[in-house]
C-alpha cells in the first residue's frame, strides 16, 4: 500500500484502488482555491498513473462537501477576476474527473450541496449512506447554482434538476436515488464494503476496456442517434483489434480467466 498525506487532499492507493479523500472537515471540506487546486494537481497525476485503475472520491468529517467557501468569495467581492477564476477552475476540476481515463465513484456520507453536489453528479458512479443530504441551494442566497447546474443537468431528468435548482430545498439519499443522482443508498455501516465491492470489481476488468468505454460513453451523449451509432461502431471496431479485447473473447470461448496486458 503507498500513501501521500496531505492538506487539503488525502490521496492512498491499495490494490489498484485509489481513494482520494477531501481532508478539511473544519472547513466543511468546502471547494476552496487551495482545495481545488491540490484536487486538480492529483488527478492530473492519476490520468498517468498505471497503478491506479479506479478512483474513489471520498470525504473526511461529517460534511462530504458543503460547496464553495462563502467566505473566501466574501472576501474577494470586489474581485471579478477573483470569482471568475475560481468558478473556471472549479470547472476544470470537474471536467478532468469527467476525462480521467480510470472510473471515478463517489462515496458520499453526509451533506453534499452545491459545488459539492455537482461534485458527487460529475463523478461516474455515486454510492451514499442512507443519511446523506443533497441540494443546489444558490438560489436561497441569490447566487443561482449555474455551474452546478451543468453536471446536474446531465444527470437527472430536466425537470428535477430544475426542481432542485429552483427551490434550493434538500433532498435525501433514496430521492437522489429516485432520480438518478446516485446509484445506491445504503445503511451508514455498510458504506465503505459496498463502495469497495464496486470499486474492485471493476479494478478487476481490462483497464484499456475501461478507458476506451468511458471515453466514448461521454462523446456519445452529445450526438445525435445516427451519429452515436456511426461513432461507436468505430470505437468497438477498434476495441476488437486491441489485445485485451482478442485476449478476454478466447479467455471467454476457452472458458478461463483473462490475463489484462491493458493494452
Amino acid at each position: 500500500m503507498t500513501t501521500a498525506s496531505e492538506n487539503p487532499v488525502r490521496v492512498v492507493t491499495e490494490n489498484g484502488i485509489t481513494t482520494v479523500t477531501l481532508n478539511q472537515p473544519e472547513g466543511r471540506n468546502s471547494l476552496s482555491m487551495d482545495m481545488l487546486q491540490a484536487l486538480s494537481e492529483v488527478f492530473d497525476g492519476l490520468a498517468a498513473d498505471s497503478g491506479t485503475r479506479v478512483v474513489v472520491l471520498a470525504a473526511s468529517g461529517r460534511v462530504f462537501c458543503a460547496g464553495h467557501d462563502l467566505r473566501e468569495i466574501r472576501a474577494q467581492f470586489d474581485s471579478h477576476d477573483f470569482q471568475l477564476a475560481l468558478f473556471q477552475r472549479c470547472s476544470k476540476v470537474m471536467q478532468q474527473i469527467v476525462n480521467l481515463p480510470k472510473p471515478v465513484i463517489a462515496r458520499v456520507a453526509g451533506v453534499a450541496t452545491a459545488a459539492g453536489c455537482q461534485l458527487v453528479a460529475s463523478c461516474d458512479l455515486a454510492v451514499a449512506e442512507e443519511g446523506a443530504r443533497f441540494a443546489t441551494p444558490g438560489v436561497n442566497i441569490g447566487l443561482f447554482c449555474s455551474t452546478p447546474m451543468v453536471a446536474l443537468s446531465r444527470n437527472v431528468s430536466r425537470k428535477h434538476a430544475m426542481e432542485m435548482l429552483l427551490t434550493g430545498e434538500m433532498i435525501d439519499a433514496a430521492r437522489a436515488e429516485s432520480i438518478g443522482l446516485v446509484n445506491r443508498v445504503v445503511a451508514a455501516e455498510h458504506l465503505d464494503e459496498t463502495v469497495h465491492h464496486m470499486a474492485a470489481t471493476i479494478a478487476g476488468k481490462s483497464g484499456h476496456a475501461l478507458k476506451l468505454g468511458k471515453a466514448a460513453f461521454y462523446r456519445q451523449l452529445e450526438m445525435p442517434l445516427a451519429e452515436a451509432y456511426d461513432y461507436t461502431a468505430e470505437v468497438m471496431a477498434g476495441n476488437v483489434a486491441a489485445a485485451d479485447a482478442q485476449e478476454g473473447i478466447c479467455a471467454f470461448l476457452d472458458k478461463r480467466d483473462p490475463h489484462w496486458q491493458d493494452k
